[in-house]
């Protein structure tokens, strides 16, 4: 059916769809609805963001080009195709940041926060920041010559450094000095208090500011500034045959990685550009210079300004209910029922409080656990040492291929290994990705089985910022799926008679292939027929055609999807039933769910719901271990569906509009705003007895309640 639209006409660009998504991020620091400092940590995010978007999948088609290899993307572009385009549209959006941080920045100092120039110095700072460099910055740095007996140095990833052009003596002898600023130096240097403001200076005007301390005895005859992005991607050798040395090697390799992007002070004289490039061998490297302010990303720091009067109101998260009617006792409550919980509106307490209690329960003989991302500070990896040390037997799948945490992973399986944990590193070709917990207690003579379930990560910080699901059963058909999973990452065991779960990268595509395949043939009998679905990204090719095939036979079909899209919806002929929203707010949404209408109007609790760890992309499906998990109790169906989908569905006040043309238009309220993210942090937890969207002061759904949806 879509044979007859071009691959350009049938799917969006990846990494132009992901730029687009990193403008959404983008456009939030414009919202004037958020708090300024807010508004700043969203800038400085879309600074990391496109530092994290350079370093791995522009490394990647760099190394493509590289080799000659012109595979083409689903739409039909060559690297070198790709690459031009993002080399304009990434420097847009740096030129964008620029703009904003201007905006900011003297919207910030009408409201106490100034980041000021070294002219702008009063004579207390200028004295004080004078007796500060000589004492804590100048001892720190290391100028470094450029010359015959001073090869150019190394500059590590992210590495921002100066680079000098000096003069001295009468024969004017000329000398090129670099100056990197080491990570350790904080970004901004906070002035003593005076006068009701905070005020900053960028460590790069104080150190040019106190150029006689760092060069004295030299004229300055030009200066400029550049930071520089490499390869930070690890690929894993098939013939690997120790994960732990590999990867320890890689993250070595890593900090060498080649040179992708070079930043540069639209100051910098070209000459001494040419030098950098030369110097760091970035002939390939994309070059552009900035208009303002080199490395975005470092405003995190001033977000962290003591003005709570610029920052949202502090949350909470409430502890589950369902847990607190059990005095606290966890395995009490999942006995009695199984429950769902809504992170961050639900405390992550939970889930920690699920494994301190098994470690502190003499009948609890085992627990199996894997670890994708666990954080610096893990009172998961806490639990799972205190359990072993208590003697039960522990074992944790802890994935090294998580990117950008495989050295904090390395640490974490180092730990757990001293303390008698049973550590496995999964697979050298696939990635472990679903998030599983099982814990075995003895009972009555028997062992029971508690499992977890989730749709994020077991990390006590992003669970405060992502939302996510944890579902918690005691079902015994999940509890046989999930000690198979478990045996194929440590025993590389095929999982036969699967009761519940579905597992990639055996047949999990197969699995929602069929599911739409049965939403085409409801709409073929005349049956109501539609999918909901939300998830980060939207990628695997397979999918997207079912998908079109399915609008195009009647299925109405509803996507909230956060990130990548390379679906084009609302095309005639191809994508008439589709429609693409994405939300981006105070919380990042992280949950993945399905929803397949099954004959039934939705919202209907005959419709079939999943929960998985997986988003519809090709590497969930073939390289990564994951699952997907069918909701059948009816409270917690329910709940998924009447509550966290509707209002997904129903947000009007941080949603965007997927075009045909690839352009995100923001949703403008109407009469009735509906905040997605605030409703869930004023209403009832997911886990208690709180009423379902449904209720009197809610708004009804009513942006899919057509066709067949």
């Amino acid at each position: 059916m879509t044979a007859k639209f071009a691959p350009a006409d049938r799917y969006f660009n990846r990494e132009l769809s992901w730029l687009a998504f990193n403008r959404r991020v983008l456009e939030e620091a414009t919202n004037p609805a958020h708090p300024l400092l807010e508004r700043l940590r969203f800038l400085s995010i879309s600074g990391s963001n496109i530092d994290e978007f350079f370093m791995t999948r522009v490394a990647g088609l760099k190394g493509q080009q590289l080799r000659g290899i012109e595979d083409l993307s689903t739409d039909g572009r060559t690297p070198t195709q790709q690459l031009d385009v993002i080399a304009t549209q990434a420097d847009a959006l740096v030129a964008a940041q620029q703009t904003e941080w201007i905006l900011l920045r003297a919207a910030l100092a009408e409201r106490g926060l100034e980041v000021i120039t070294a002219d702008q110095l009063t004579g207390p700072e200028a004295l004080w920041l004078a007796d500060h460099f000589r004492e804590q910055i100048l001892p720190v740095l290391t100028p470094q010559a450029i010359d015959p007996s001073h090869p150019f140095p190394f500059i590590p990833n992210r590495g921002f450094t100066l680079v000098f052009s000096l003069s001295r003596g009468r024969e004017r002898y000329q000398v090129t000095e670099l100056l990197m600023i080491p990570s350790t130096l904080p970004r901004f240097i906070a002035l003593p208090g005076g006068g009701g403001s905070i005020r900053f200076i960028a460590i790069e005007a104080a150190i040019i500011a106190h150029f006689d301390q760092l060069f004295p005895g030299f004229t300055k005859v030009a200066d400029g500034a550049f930071r520089i992005l490499r390869d930070s991607d690890i690929e894993v050798d098939d013939e690997a045959e120790d994960l732990v040395r590999y990867f320890r090697s890689a993250i070595q390799r890593r900090r060498r990685g080649r040179v992708i992007r070079i930043e540069f002070d639209d100051d910098t004289p070209s000459d001494l550009e040419r030098l950098v490039r030369e110097g760091t061998r970035a002939d390939s490297a994309l070059v552009t210079e900035s208009g303002g302010l080199i490395g975005i990303a470092d405003l995190a720091q001033l977000v962290e300004s003591d003005l709570p009067a610029l920052k949202f109101t502090p949350y909470s998260p409430r502890f589950p209910e369902r847990i607190m009617e059990h005095d606290g006792d966890i395995f009490a409550a999942i006995r009695a029922k199984d429950f769902i919980i809504h992170h961050p509106y639900e405390s992550f307490e939970a889930v920690v409080a699920f494994l301190h209690q098994a470690a502190n329960d003499p009948n609890v003989v085992a627990i199996k656990q894997t670890l994708y991302r666990a954080g610096k500070q893990s009172a998961i990896v806490d639990a799972l040492v205190a359990a072993a040390e208590a003697g039960i037997s522990v074992t944790a799948v802890v994935e090294l291929k998580a990117r950008f945490d495989e050295e904090q992973n390395l640490l974490w399986a180092s730990r757990l290994e001293r303390a008698g944990v049973q550590v496995i590193y999964g697979f050298v070709e696939w990635k472990t990705h679903a998030k599983v917990s099982m814990v075995m207690r003895r009972e009555g003579g028997t062992i029971r089985t508690y499992c977890h379930f989730g749709t994020g990560n077991y990390h006590p910080t992003t669970a405060k910022i992502y939302t996510d699901l944890s579902f918690f059963t005691a079902s015994r058909r999940a509890a046989r799926d999930a000690a198979k999973l478990f045996n194929l990452t440590t025993g590389y065991v095929p999982p036969k008679g699967l009761e519940l779960l579905t597992l990639s990268p055996h047949n999990l595509r197969e699995k929602f292939l069929s599911l739409i395949d049965s939403e085409i043939a409801n709409a073929a009998e005349g049956k109501p027929a539609a999918i909901w679905a939300k998830m980060n990204s939207l990628v695997d090719a397979a999918i997207i055609d079912k998908l079109y095939d399915a609008s195009e036979a009647g299925v109405q079909i509803d996507l909230i999807i956060r990130g990548v899209c390379c679906l084009r919806p609302g095309v005639a002929g191809l994508s008439s039933n589709i429609r693409v929203k994405s939300i981006v707010g105070r919380f990042l949404e992280h949950s993945r769910i399905f929803v397949f209408a099954n004959g039934h109007r939705l919202p209907n609790p005959k419709a079939r719901v999943f929960m998985s760890s997986a988003d519809w992309m090709a590497r969930n499906f073939d390289r990564r271990v994951e699952y997907l998990l069918p909701i059948e109790n009816p409270t917690v169906h329910a709940q998924v569906l009447d509550q966290v989908m509707i209002a997904n569905l129903i947000d009007n006040e941080q949603s965007w509009v997927l075009q045909s043309d690839g352009s995100y238009r923001r949703l403008v309220p109407g009469k009735r705003h509906f905040n997605l993210h605030h409703y869930f942090m004023n209403n009832p937890s997911l886990s208690g007895r709180g009423q379902s969207l449904g209720g009197k002061e809610v708004p009804k759904l009513r942006l899919v309640q057509r066709g067949g949806g």
